[in-house]
């Protein structure tokens, strides 16, 4: 098979060749022109020569300043995604030059028609990420990237982490810090290593304030640019997020003629064999692209390095988004059961799982329709990240209205739920809809009216099945769920951890703070319906409630 690849600079017309967008309609040419004049190769054998694009990036630059017809941007946003050693740092570094200092943006049409590049009037260039190594492999490349020659015609002064210059411009390096962003007038951002861009270390926050920043720019013409490594799945990072509003569009999820985002990536065949070395030989070349300067053999040792996980490998040297090893689910198997489409009345039958949490885990109530078996998430209570997570609590009140207005509202005919940290609440749910509802205790086993307690060993053994049964479902399309993305992260977060009746599902460790609890509702939710159609009292019952109890 084939290199994967995505992106406009990709697209080939009906004789092969790679399509390029007409010269009257990009400022790329006199970017790429003004680079080569102005920049130097900061490092490798040629470091010092003048620089020089790839064939893949000069495509890049053309798409990327792709205009319309009354020369605004085509591509507001996008993200460059290639294996590790692909030179996305100088490729990053040469475009933030341009932005500083080049023709980089549309000054009217000539008498041909054609579009007048001109500087930007006020510059102000970031090159953020996560951490200060990150925004340092950037910036340690523009000393030797700028030639003396831009130096003195622009009036540059060359700061470690600030360089201005004499009409002024500035570029500065940026970590995680959004209060400090929030309100900056960044002309274009480059957004380093966005798979490291997650929840907990506030890159999420950052990429959102950058967006904003970007949205209100006085001319409409800022603009941000993520590099970045093959992400990995359910982690919810920023270049996951960007991969997926790219895969709606592509899906056909979104009513637009094109995506948000100009997505660019080239990996390595779906089907390269690690251990085969013809296949992985190919593999590593397809994703290598024209940078030639990666030696394949070098490649294929890191690859094959025992010390190096086979998910690792694909992500970061076949640039291939795949899951963990011990993944429960991959992405493309909870995707292909996503149906948002599906609409529940109020009339359907469907039952409940609860799965409650104070401070840190996620407090979930998921149902399951009876008829057949479509799961959604009714509601879900998530610390907040960053300084409003401090000391947050959730609100059990609210939770106890949602609970209480779902039994109001819809045709709940079971209901199972973890007591731990909701005693209170459990025992008024079971004494409020237990009069109303028919009791049905499955193994005998009863401890109260909604309780569903894992430490019994009967119940884990029944979980266990149940997991293993919903992984099955998934796989064979048996089952579809609302496409929620918080459910749909908690699924990709959950770890495959054995016991002693098979397989059941975990966080990657104890203190993660990607959670799994929606995952287990959703778990818990398609369980209980099976155990509800499978029960003499749900088919004999005289009304149309049942309370199934443990």
């Amino acid at each position: 098979m084939d290199a994967v690849t995505i992106g406009p600079a990709w697209e080939r017309d009906e004789s092969g060749e790679f399509v390029k967008p007409p010269l009257a309609r990009t400022l790329g040419l006199h970017a790429i022109l003004w680079a080569q004049e102005m920049l130097r190769q900061p490092d490798g054998p040629d470091a010092g020569g003048p620089w020089s694009f790839t064939a893949e990036q000069l495509r890049f630059v053309l798409h990327w300043y792709a205009i319309d017809a009354r020369g605004r941007f085509v591509w507001p946003y996008g993200m460059l995604q290639r294996m590790k050693g692909a030179g996305k740092d100088p490729f990053g570094a040469a475009l933030c030059a341009i932005e500083l200092m080049g023709p980089c943006r549309f000054g009217g049409w000539d008498k041909h028609g054609f579009p007048i590049a001109v500087p930007h009037s006020s510059p102000w260039v970031s090159t953020a990420a996560v951490s200060k190594d990150q925004t340092r492999n950037t910036m340690v490349l523009f000393p030797s990237l700028i030639s003396d020659a831009a130096k003195e015609r622009y009036g540059v002064d060359m700061g470690k982490e600030i360089i201005h210059t004499a009409r002024g411009g500035r570029l500065e390096a940026v970590t995680s810090s959004p209060r400090a962003l929030e309100g900056g007038r960044q002309t274009f951002t480059l957004k380093n290593e966005t798979h490291h861009w997650l929840e907990n270390n506030e890159g999420l926050a950052m990429a959102e304030v950058i967006d904003r920043n970007a949205v209100k720019s006085r001319d409409g013409s800022s603009r941000a640019l993520a590099i970045t490594n093959a992400h990995v799945p359910g982690e919810n990072s920023d270049a996951e997020r960007d991969w997926e509003a790219f895969q709606d569009w592509a899906a056909g999820r979104l009513k637009s003629d094109r995506p948000s985002l100009m997505l660019d990536s080239l990996s390595a065949p779906p089907d390269t064999d690690l251990a085969d070395d013809d296949s992985l030989r190919r593999g590593v070349e397809a994703a290598r692209g024209d940078a030639v300067w990666l030696d394949i053999e070098r490649v294929m040792a890191s690859i094959r390095d025992p010390r190096m996980s086979p998910t690792l490998s694909r992500r970061f040297y076949l640039n291939q988004v795949v899951a963990s090893e011990d993944a429960y689910l991959t992405a493309p198997e909870v995707d292909s059961c996503a149906a948002p489409h599906k609409i529940v009345s109020p009339k359907d039958e469907i039952v409940l799982f609860f799965d409650g949490s104070t401070t840190q885990d996620t407090t979930g109530l998921v149902a399951s329709r009876l008829a057949d078996g479509h799961v959604f998430t009714v509601a879900a209570w998530e610390r907040p990240a960053g300084p409003r997570g401090e000391g947050w609590e959730v609100d059990k009140q609210d939770v106890d209205r949602v609970v209480r207005r779902v039994m109001a509202e819809r045709n709940v005919v079971a209901f199972w739920g973890d007591v731990l940290h909701f005693e209170g609440l459990h025992d008024a749910w079971s004494q409020d809809f237990g009069k109303e509802l028919i009791l049905w205790a499955q193994m005998g086993r009863f401890q109260h009216a909604t309780a569903w307690d894992m430490r019994n060993g009967t119940n884990v053994k029944a979980f266990t099945e149940a997991v293993e049964r919903f992984e099955t479902d998934v796989r064979s399309g048996e089952i579809t769920h609302d496409g929620d993305p918080r459910l749909r992260g908690h699924l990709l977060n959950a770890r495959r951890r054995p016991n002693k009746f098979g397989i059941t599902i975990g966080k990657e460790h104890r203190m993660s703070t990607r959670k799994i609890d929606l995952a287990v509702c959703a778990i818990g939710a398609a369980m209980l319906r099976r155990n509800v159609l499978a029960s003499p009292a749900y088919k004999k019952r005289k009304k149309p409630g049942v309370l199934i109890a443990f």
